[in-house]
């Protein structure tokens, strides 16, 4: 039985229809991720099943007596109020106290209006938790949260007995939590009884039936209308009706291709000297958040930063950035590097400036790894349609704003990349392009995240605060640094375990996690890279052949010519790194497999 009922809902924001007749039922104990990408009306559909928005047609129907409880992207409190104040009087209060202490507050004493965004977030998080609600409304509730936070989050809604509907960029958040997903696309909803690895599976065989069927109607339209070409008149009956079902099939439309960020930009040429950090140390509030610190930053390396909150990541990006300076030692910056910042927040923008004048303030033309395109087209790529762009800034939302700001730093052609919770306010399809631009950027990349799922597919090295000035470095991604925390974990234990017999257990074991340590294995990414080299290396060779044709039809025009020379030259470059890379990748798999079979390495 349906606890929640949307039936024929509408809603208009000024000229883009965000829903078109959408019908949408929520039943008992379901948990419902939903997702799209940002402006398509995810926040909006909280909005109205919370009762805070109303649907200009259609209605929004609940169950008697149904209690909600809705966590905003930005939440409101009330004026000079303290946490205590605010959190409610006896058990709930209790309640609310142990959700902040989870959530890394303790001070109940502490004024709402000296808290951080992100401790605003964690508050009225901790008191949605603690309401006796039968349905759960979270709008982005893993933002501002580290990964033990996330964890403690994830255990407790599979715990909860009532409904939990979820937008969230959180992918392993929906395995985890999400029982079903709804997708919003071009003004509609669709279903699907998945987490979301499941989800990606259903929505590719969704789209390949929609291909499937639109190929199956252009091949019945081409035969209908050679029929009406061979001159056929409407006499008959079944003449007629032949002819009304060749202009339904005319006007019928086939299925909507989703847009995509087209992410591009040119790098700059980075020169043989890159980021160095030499003993540096910083301090905030009196406590220590680098002590000593010395790193050279390689090139092409994609590093991840990760550490509880407060413990100094941000200040890490910040001094990167050269917006803070070491207390001690220095910062060295190679002649030929150039930074792009995308900060944790937006700086503030001109509500009423214009989309496009935004991007005008950086160049009318704007440089990309294929030549100059202009202002426009440059926004058109991060969806920004051209009604949008000459529309004031002020009327984007959260995610359209996150989006045009990440554009105007990918403008400005750089080679070092500073991302810090990238993944904040970024829609799921969007992300995944961001991985993807990542991985082809011919530069360096910091990003400080909690999401697990961003940082496996685009870190090659970790670096963990501890909140104590110190910082531990692990290679691969996140998978690979949990598998060695929990190593390290597993052998402090047994190191602490007391009497002889338990040092020779100790030394028994020591023994075999040596062993451990030098089995050979992929790292996350490496897997990754190893299912997939081999299609790269066909298509690099392919696209070599293609260049090879071009270039003999254009022999006489030396300037196309020129073009095409230098296209296959890049080309041939790329093929030769994917050969080395393939070789050490297929070397590594044959000692692996030799190393499970008990061959020697």
């Amino acid at each position: 039985m349906n606890i929640i009922n949307l039936e024929q809902v509408s809603k208009l924001f000024g000229d883009k229809q965000v829903f078109e007749g959408i019908s949408l039922g929520i039943q008992q104990g379901d948990r419902v991720g939903i997702i799209g990408i940002n402006g398509t009306g995810k926040s909006t559909l909280l909005k109205m099943i919370a009762g805070e928005e109303e649907p200009d047609t259609g209605s929004v129907v609940r169950q008697n007596n149904l209690k909600l409880a809705y966590l905003p992207q930005n939440p409101v409190f009330p004026q000079g109020a303290t946490l205590a104040s605010w959190g409610g009087e006896g058990e709930e209060l209790w309640k609310v106290q142990s959700n902040l202490t989870r959530l890394g507050i303790a001070q109940m004493e502490l004024p709402v209006a000296q808290l951080s965004g992100g401790q605003k977030r964690r508050a009225a998080l901790a008191k949605v938790l603690a309401a006796d609600a039968d349905v759960l409304l979270l709008d982005e509730p893993t933002n501002h949260l580290d990964p033990s936070m996330i964890r403690w989050l994830e255990e407790y809604l599979r715990g909860f007995r009532g409904t939990i509907l979820m937008v969230t960029h959180d992918r392993y958040f929906l395995d985890r939590v999400a029982g079903r997903i709804v997708e919003i696309s071009h003004g509609q909803v669709y279903e699907y009884e998945a987490n979301y690895s499941g989800f990606l599976e259903l929505k590719a065989a969704r789209e390949e039936m929609e291909l499937a069927a639109e190929r199956k109607r252009q091949s019945i339209l081409r035969m209908e209308l050679e029929w009406a070409k061979r001159g056929c008149r409407a006499r008959s009956t079944k003449q007629r009706a032949r002819l009304e079902r060749l202009e339904q099939l005319k006007n019928a439309s086939g299925p909507e291709q989703e847009r995509m960020v087209e992410l591009d930009s040119a790098e700059t040429r980075m020169g043989k000297k890159t980021i160095e950090l030499h003993h540096v140390t910083r301090s905030l509030g009196g406590r220590k958040l680098l002590d000593d610190f010395s790193y050279i930053f390689l090139k092409n390396q994609k590093v991840g930063v990760i550490g509880p909150n407060g413990c100094g990541k941000t200040t890490f990006m910040k001094l990167l950035a050269g917006e803070l300076e070491p207390e001690k030692g220095e910062i060295q910056l190679g002649d030929t590097i150039r930074i792009g910042y995308f900060a944790q927040e937006e700086p503030p923008m001109d509500e009423n400036m214009r989309v496009i004048d935004y991007v005008r303030g950086i160049g009318e033309y704007i440089s990309t790894r294929e030549g100059k395109i202009s202002a426009s087209q440059m926004l058109e790529r991060f969806l920004f349609t051209p009604d949008m762009q000459y529309s004031p800034v002020g009327k984007l939302s959260g995610g359209e704003k996150r989006r045009l700001y990440l554009l105007g730093v990918l403008c400005g052609n750089i080679n070092v990349l500073l991302l810090d919770e990238a993944s904040n306010n970024l829609d799921i399809p969007t992300l995944t392009i961001l991985e993807d631009y990542l991985n082809s950027f011919a530069g360096i990349v910091v990003a400080v995240s909690h999401d697990r799922y961003f940082l496996d597919n685009v870190a090659d090295r970790i670096l963990e605060f501890d909140g104590e000035g110190h910082i531990r470095q692990y290679e691969g991604g996140y998978s690979d640094y949990l598998e060695r925390k929990s190593q390290e974990t597993s052998e402090e234990e047994r190191r602490e375990e007391p009497g002889r017999q338990a040092q020779k257990k100790e030394n028994s074991l020591s023994g075999r996690n040596q062993n451990r340590k030098e089995k050979l294995r992929f790292t996350f990414k490496e897997q990754k890279e190893y299912e997939a080299i081999d299609e790269e290396i066909a298509d690099l060779e392919a696209e070599i052949q293609r260049l090879d044709g071009e270039i003999m039809k254009n022999a006489t025009n030396s300037g196309k010519l020129n073009e095409l020379t230098v296209r296959k030259e890049q080309t041939e470059k790329l093929l030769e790194e994917k050969m080395d890379r393939w070789v050490y990748l297929t070397d590594l798999a044959e000692r692996i497999e030799a190393q499970k079979n008990g061959s020697p390495n």
